[in-house]
């Protein structure tokens, strides 16, 4: 699993290639691709999978049984990174590109480090507009820190200014443009790029490090869920359906089309429904009957600072899954669906924790509580115990990932049922 794992985490350098990368695979496991233009045709037993604007992905199959309810497992394929604006600001004898942060991220981690760019390039063709993906495979760009000679006080702190400190350097001046590099890249002329969406990318590829390689140091933790969608759902026996959603921009709100809070996830699981014979009310009842867990990541002690964790609440590295609460709903859990977390954690044979926030901190937020409002059903939100959240490079425990994996995987053999008012059934 964690080989699948570092290869999908490799490869998925932005949300277009996350995208790919979970079509390709699901291609490969026997799932219909699916257009939202179309006329959707569903059967019993199959699987499908539709995509948003090439960065968003749902996937479902279509159970034997008249659709009873919905297993889903969300997560999101981006990451904060530096946005490219435009190219080649020249200055000083050199060359930069210019950028605007992407998310909050952890500045500093960025600098000193091979750069390349990655994303997406919309092309005219004679059959219209064609979106190609990019990687360039080269080390192309570095943000440059000031040497400690001309900032002597930068180890006591340092305020970085996204428009001076963190803009990239390109070349020297007078070379060759990034419009040149992609028009090689994809072999178009430049009059045939209409627009592109891109952003640098680390070159450092996904590790375990330890002495016993007991924790992964990588990019973009995000990819269990797939793995235990594509391992588990093609056994499920049941009247809930089971599906998996990876959201865009997550980072900045999920509020655009492809995001958590739009319709997207809403609109696909009500068009199955219509796609299929049903009663008149089996929308309604179909989400009482749902469960999601939602899974982003979750803060570990940090050895360093265990000062910024609520003593009462504290999560390591390798020693479970982490359900996430806050009294102020920037988690989705409460009392019903973090018991019915721990019923499959206990069935599954997975070790579970409990992160709170400290009560004098903001803590951050994800896309549980938002995709709420689209579609209305018990959902918790869960994740892997890290360090460093944010930054370019990430640690998290190996085992950790395996116990997420078996938790999903319980998930979608299970099958929820709201039996009374305040009663919910969970059986296989």
């Amino acid at each position: 699993m964690l080989d699948d794992l570092f290869e999908f985490l490799q490869g998925a350098v932005t949300p277009y290639h996350a995208a790919a990368i979970a079509a390709a695979w699901l291609d490969a496991a026997g799932y219909t691709r699916l257009e939202e233009a179309d006329y959707w045709n569903l059967e019993a037993g199959k699987g499908y999978y539709i995509t948003r604007n090439g960065s968003s992905v749902i996937a479902w199959r279509v159970p034997e049984h008249a659709i009873g309810g919905w297993r889903i497992a969300a997560s999101h394929s981006d990451s904060p990174c530096w946005k490219i604006k435009n190219e080649k600001v020249e200055n000083d004898g050199c060359s930069r590109l210019s950028v605007e942060g992407y998310g909050g991220m952890i500045m500093s981690t960025w600098l000193d480090r091979p750069l390349t760019v990655a994303g997406r390039v919309m092309v005219k063709t004679e059959d219209g507009i064609e979106s190609r993906l990019i990687n360039i495979d080269e080390d192309l760009l570095v943000i440059p820190s000031l040497a400690i000679h001309m900032q002597r006080n930068v180890n006591k702190g340092k305020e970085f200014n996204p428009q001076i400190d963190m803009q990239p350097l390109w070349g020297p001046a007078g070379c060759r443009t990034l419009t040149d590099v992609l028009c090689e890249e994809l072999n178009v002329q430049s009059e045939d790029i209409l627009d592109r969406d891109l952003q640098l990318v680390t070159r450092q590829q996904p590790t375990r490090i330890g002495p016993d390689g007991e924790y992964l140091l990588a990019p973009r933790i995000d990819a269990t869920t797939l793995l235990a969608f594509l391992d588990a759902a093609p056994d499920c026996d049941s009247a809930c359906a089971p599906v998996w959603a990876m959201f865009d921009n997550e980072e900045v709100g999920s509020s655009s089309r492809m995001g958590a809070e739009s319709s997207y996830l809403r609109d696909v699981l009500d068009r199955i429904i219509d796609s299929i014979p049903h009663s008149a009310q089996a929308k309604q009842q179909a989400m009482a009957n749902s469960y999601m867990l939602s899974a982003d990541n979750a803060h570990a002690v940090h050895p360093n600072h265990p000062e910024h964790t609520d003593v009462n609440n504290c999560t390591y590295m390798n020693k479970g899954v982490v359900i996430k609460t806050h009294a102020g709903q920037k988690y989705t859990s409460d009392g019903m669906s973090v018991a019915a977390a721990r019923e499959l954690a206990a069935r599954a044979g997975v070790p579970l924790q409990y992160f709170a926030n400290r009560s004098d901190k903001v803590g951050g937020s994800t896309l549980g509580n938002l995709a709420m409002a689209q579609v209305s059903m018990n959902c918790v939100d869960i994740g892997l115990p890290q360090l460093a959240m944010h930054s370019c490079y990430e640690t998290a425990g190996a085992e950790d990932t395996l116990s997420l994996i078996k938790l999903m995987q319980e998930l979608y053999s299970s099958h929820f049922e709201e039996t009374a008012f305040g009663t919910l059934s969970i059986s296989k």
